[in-house]
């Protein structure tokens, strides 16, 4: 009756935030924020999302929780989270070596078809050619920008291994001028540099 006539103030918590306190309680404090954009992202939708049903928000927390809970155990940030964490985790158990695979494709070692790939990523800021830039990018700067390393682990021919290892090693360089951007470790006696 309060509410049919504008009166009603109801400050209680919303049910699904009780549920995500509930769930995501005793996380590091990183972790569980980023869980909680997510998981609302995929409750309300987004500027390149659609909502999902609650079901689906709780089953994929339900998917997700494992492995947040062992890395929040080990970690403050999602971003230390390695290549190996994940393959112990959220992986699925199939011989097919392709990043993306979907229920059929697991099955075997062929890749998804492009259709399908299109179709999963419509809506969001990522493409299929960003991420195999990226993955790229992330393998060169990982391997130490060795571009027989590149050539071998995808395919490339060997003028785009040497491009991707050059631009890793600018990313490397840049990275170690910002922490050290006079070029020499200071003198441990004076806290200052050395004379040139």
């Amino acid at each position: 009756m309060l509410r049919q006539i504008g009166v009603l103030r109801d400050d209680r918590p919303p049910a699904f935030d009780a549920w995500l306190d509930r769930k995501l309680d005793g996380m590091a404090g990183p972790i569980r924020r980023d869980a909680e954009r997510w998981l609302h992202t995929l409750k309300d939708g987004g500027p390149r999302s659609r909502p999902r049903a609650i079901a689906t928000v709780h089953s994929h927390l339900g998917k997700a929780l494992p492995a947040l809970t062992d890395w929040s155990a080990r970690y403050g940030h999602l971003r230390e989270v390695t290549r190996d964490d994940i393959e112990n985790f959220r992986w699925p158990g199939t011989a097919n070596p392709h990043l993306l695979i979907n229920a059929q494709t697991a099955l075997g070692t062929g890749p998804a078809s492009r259709t399908w790939i299109n179709a999963a990523l419509r809506g969001h800021a990522a493409t299929v050619e960003a991420l195999r830039m990226d993955r790229q990018l992330e393998e060169a700067l990982a391997s130490g920008a060795d571009p027989l390393h590149l050539a071998a682990t995808f395919g490339l021919d060997p003028g785009t291994a040497v491009r991707y290892a050059s631009s890793a090693r600018q990313l490397l360089q840049a990275a170690a001028e910002a922490q050290d951007p006079a070029g020499f470790p200071a003198n441990p006696r004076t806290g200052s540099a050395p004379e040139p």
